[in-house]
């Protein structure tokens, strides 16, 4: 019988399951991880220095490409420390879409984790499904922003523009005839608040449909049950926020214990797991989908019956209305300072931290009454997840290390920064 070598294997950067750039250096005896060292650094832009060259109100742009699955959420903690350090109020109404976007986000977080965490262990449907669903919260970003991915939405003072009274719609062309064109225009006739109600009535079932496929396949149980087992006390220990948290039966979600914008006025349970184990973290998962779909009905019944304002009327912080601007001084003037110099902020520092759907993102900021900022520090999730992969990953086979990576839900933008 051949003798079991030992060996240094370099899984990534180039490997699809790596979720971007991770390089990890496993030492392995025969097929048996025995030491899991990833490199990170591969996709580091330097976000946080760039953020102290350019004014406060530049920098909202760079945070939606930290966690680029998740961007408003990357968008509200970077907000909320601007705001938290202005001690200004901003309308209730804005309150509730920044509600309503944190969580279409939380779900297209959560949509891409389980397609691509599928995928990686074999299941090839899923990743279908998952993107089917995105497409239609793409558009909601799309009809909002006028961009898929990087909105640039959350501004301090409240939300760019108010939600739009029509959808935008599918066109006849080479690609699509005039039948498929209505099809999918069918629930696209209202306004985008129409079209999130259609997708939240429908998109249970859509869960059900992935609970189906997974939930006691087999296959999928026996490579996630008793797979990366961290203990309660460990992932305390290790800086476990989110999920992965949740995973190991620790009931600590930022939304309920210091709530933020209006998520003391809206209904919605923190699943918990008991094991710890990759199966339990998939389970967290998929019910906080469920939730998140819960809080997105109270937000679209909430803003249909309250018009307002969605951005704040203090025009030293937020510009004034177009309709100002052409008929007034004064406004020009504010716009115009507004985008060359920006605000200043008082001398100080603050930290706000925000349910990101990975666990805790937060934004430590420190002013020195300049019009930007002297530091910023992002706490990124995904970076104290991704130091415990020796801990969860040893003992575990080569396979296996896959299945970790995929319950870590690693997004490398907010690792390296």
């Amino acid at each position: 019988m051949p003798e079991i070598k030992n060996y240094t294997l370099n899984f990534g950067p180039q490997h699809p399951a790596a979720h971007g750039v991770l390089r990890l250096v496993l030492e392995m005896d025969g097929e048996v991880i025995e030491r899991a060292d990833p490199h990170i650094g591969l996709l580091h832009r330097g976000t946080e220095k760039l953020a102290e060259t350019k004014p406060y109100n530049q920098t909202i742009g760079y945070m939606d490409r930290l966690d680029y699955v998740s961007m408003m959420c990357n968008e509200h903690g970077y907000v909320l420390a601007i705001e938290k350090l202005l001690a200004i109020e901003i309308p209730e109404r804005a309150q509730y879409i920044r509600v309503m976007f944190d969580e279409i986000t939380r779900i297209l977080n959560h949509l891409m984790w389980i397609g691509t965490h599928a995928l990686d262990v074999g299941a090839m449907t899923m990743f279908l499904y998952a993107f089917r669903e995105r497409e239609d919260l793409m558009d909601m970003y799309e009809a909002v922003s006028g961009a898929r991915m990087h909105a640039t939405y959350y501004r301090p003072g409240g939300v760019a523009r108010d939600l739009p009274e029509r959808m935008p719609q599918y066109l006849e062309s080479r690609w699509r005839s005039r039948k498929e064109a209505d099809r999918l225009n069918e629930n696209r006739q209202g306004s985008l608040l129409d079209f999130a109600q259609d997708f939240c009535d429908r998109f249970p079932g859509y869960v059900d449909e992935y609970e189906t496929l997974l939930t006691d396949n087999r296959i999928w149980k026996q490579r996630t049950v008793g797979i990366g087992v961290v203990s309660e006390e460990r992932a305390y220990q290790l800086g476990f926020t989110g999920p992965m948290l949740r995973g190991s039966g620790v009931e600590w979600d930022i939304r309920k214990k210091r709530p933020y914008e209006v998520y003391d006025r809206v209904d919605f349970d923190i699943p918990v797991g008991s094991n710890g184990d990759c199966y339990d973290r998939y389970l967290v998962r998929i019910e906080e989908m469920r939730q998140s779909n819960r809080i997105i009905r109270q937000c679209i019944d909430w803003l249909r019956a309250n018009p307002g304002l969605v951005l704040t009327d203090n025009h030293k912080i937020a510009p004034p209305r177009r309709e100002e601007l052409k008929a007034d001084m004064e406004g020009l003037i504010h716009h115009f300072k507004l985008f060359t110099e920006g605000y200043t902020l008082p001398e100080g520092e603050v930290y706000s931290s925000i349910e990101h759907p990975k666990g805790e993102f937060g934004v430590y900021l420190i002013s020195d009454g300049a019009n930007k900022p002297y530091r910023v520090k992002v706490r990124a999730p995904g970076f104290a997840h991704l130091s415990s992969m020796n801990e969860m990953a040893q003992g575990h086979m080569l396979a296996d290390v896959v299945a970790i990576i995929g319950t870590q839900d690693i997004v490398f933008g907010e690792i390296d920064r």
